[in-house]
């Protein structure tokens, strides 16, 4: 890990919800327009996505500079506005990172659990980093099955993996990139490992373990 540049991207933000007008504009995703940002999900307990994010991303560059790697994130703090994905996007290219996670918490129907891991299909401008993200994405998803025991989606995506051509950060990224959905907030038994400080930790070490994965050997694991 030592010198491998990466970019967290703790999906969200938490003024998001007051300023819709903000949130709301339309932007170029690369293949149409899509709102600038949204406000992201929460658990029943009230616990939100932009909140889970934020923690788990700083986590998770606590260990990966521990390791010595450079990590930049997205947004500076869990008070402000976005940025939109497109500047989310554009921050891979601005700081010259080798990959980049965006995390996020699913906001899916209450009996859908497990977490997926969502990689770019090839769109106009994103083609040269479809099939790296594509290794990281397994990476990702491997280390972190095997390290929190989250199980596969099971309601979306094969095998714990989706492709897809509709998100701006990642048709619009210019480095090996992936998100994470951690889980479904919605589902019980998913939100309360979520909103677990332990079990984010157990998280955050998992996806460590996908990055140095990903940076120190090919993906082993099933497709």
């Amino acid at each position: 890990m030592a010198g491998k540049v990466i970019v967290l991207d703790p999906g969200h933000n938490g003024g998001n919800a007051s300023h819709p007008d903000e949130i709301n504009k339309q932007v170029d995703v690369g293949n149409g327009r899509k709102a600038c940002d949204t406000s992201g999900t929460n658990t029943a307990d009230g616990f939100g996505e932009h909140a889970f994010t934020w923690d788990l991303s700083n986590r998770l560059a606590k260990v990966l500079r521990d390791r010595g790697a450079e990590v930049t994130l997205t947004r500076e703090n869990d008070t402000g506005v976005g940025p939109c994905i497109t500047e989310r996007a554009a921050f891979g290219k601005r700081v010259g990172a080798d990959a980049a996670l965006s995390i996020h918490g699913d906001g899916a129907a209450e009996f859908g659990h497990g977490f997926h891991v969502i990689a770019p299909l090839p769109v106009e401008g994103n083609r040269e980093i479809v099939d790296d993200s594509l290794r990281l994405g397994r990476d990702i998803r491997d280390a972190y099955r095997s390290g929190t025991g989250i199980p596969y989606s099971t309601y979306i995506g094969e095998n714990g993996l989706d492709q897809r051509d509709d998100l701006g950060g990642l048709n619009l990224a210019t480095v090996p990139k992936v998100f994470i959905e951690c889980g479904n907030m919605q589902n019980p038994g998913d939100a309360e490992k979520m909103s677990s400080t332990s079990f984010r930790q157990r998280m955050a070490d998992s996806l460590a373990k996908g990055l140095e994965r990903y940076f120190g050997q090919p993906s082993t694991g099933p497709t």
